[in-house]
């Protein structure tokens, strides 16, 4: 027993030295892709799960309905990383941010080829543009706002936030920055990004997520359920509307002309952005699902709804017309959660 036992051992690693003899180590093969027209396009961010490494990048044309999946990989040979976060497009360049891995990967938008990235962070959450040399970076784990050179791909610099160590999603009225303080935090500081200090905050309901500008130039938070219109001159909370659930995400989304709000929990709703109520019915009623993302497109003002499903297989992403009704339903990557339209 204990011959056949040594025997079936030694073979087993004579056979895994063979293979392992024969395979090639290395960055992957990479694909040429050829450019869509200027600003068509949209990109998904799919998260992945966390710890897996499995992150990816969609590329979506509407008026073809051409998806290709794992575009990252495909252009450069390499993986996206663990937990993708969020995308922004500045000066013809795609900032990803790559949460768990610490990364913002910066990409062609045309070619999904890689033109560099800025690394030093812990939990990299999401990129706003100053100017052409500034940007500031969120952080789930400092007590910090990490300042980079979009040019350089260095850090330049931080704003300190001291007793907020989970900043989060960012809207600028003017010279002053609103950024959401998120995990275990009810706060949304105020920064002037010409000191790159905090000059204020706000308190709202237990972690707050997306801060947008609306037409008004009133700037929308959501937190726990509830909607929030914030007057950022006045630097006070104007109006607060009880959303809905609180133990379903919300998310929001404005049109592009900036005078229509959409906001997604349980349900698809709309209401005008100095509305004095929420709506009564839904403006799209949905099956219950663990949605994960709201978009709506800037040239056909149609809208996207993300579904994870389950969290563990591929996503499915809605796409509806500005009225409401279903045009497609595309398959994403594991966790779609962010949309970027080129």
């Amino acid at each position: 027993m204990i011959y056949k036992r040594t025997y079936r051992a030694t073979a087993f690693m004579l056979i895994l030295l063979l293979t392992v003899s024969c395979m090639k180590y290395g960055p992957a093969g990479t694909e040429d892709f050829h450019p869509s027209p200027p600003g068509e396009g949209l990109f998904i961010v799919n998260e992945g799960n966390f710890m897996y490494g499995n992150a990816s990048l969609s590329y979506y044309i509407p008026r073809t309905g051409n998806m290709q999946h794992e575009v990252f990989i495909r252009a450069n040979g390499i993986n996206l990383g663990d937990v993708a976060q969020s995308m922004t497009i500045y000066s013809g360049l795609g900032y990803i941010v790559v949460n768990n891995s610490g990364v913002i990967f910066v990409i062609d938008p045309d070619t999904f080829r890689l033109k560099g990235s800025i690394t030093g962070m812990i939990s990299p959450r999401y990129i706003h543009f100053i100017n052409d040399h500034k940007a500031y970076v969120t952080d789930l784990y400092q007590e910090k706002i990490t300042i980079v050179d979009p040019v350089s791909f260095r850090i330049t610099g931080y704003v300190p936030t001291p007793g907020h160590r989970s900043t989060e999603e960012m809207a600028q009225w003017k010279n002053l920055l609103f950024v959401s303080c998120w995990s275990y935090d009810n706060k949304l500081l105020v920064i002037d990004t010409r000191t790159d200090r905090i000059v204020d905050s706000l308190v709202v309901e237990k972690e707050p997520t997306q801060l947008l500008l609306d037409s008004n130039d009133k700037i929308w938070c959501v937190a726990s359920g509830n909607l929030y219109r914030i007057h950022p001159g006045e630097r006070k909370i104007e109006h607060i509307f009880p959303a809905g659930d609180q133990q379903s995400r919300t998310y929001l989304a404005l049109n592009p002309r900036g005078d229509t709000l959409y906001y997604l929990n349980r349900n698809l709703w709309r209401m005008p952005v100095n509305a004095g109520s929420l709506p009564a019915v839904p403006f799209v009623r949905l099956p219950q699902r663990p949605y994960y993302g709201l978009a709506v497109d800037p040239a056909t003002y149609d809208i996207y709804v993300a579904d994870a499903l389950d969290y563990v297989q591929q996503g499915k992403i809605y796409r509806f017309d500005p009225r409401g009704v279903p045009v497609d339903t595309l398959t994403a990557g594991i966790n779609p959660g962010f949309f970027c339209f080129k």
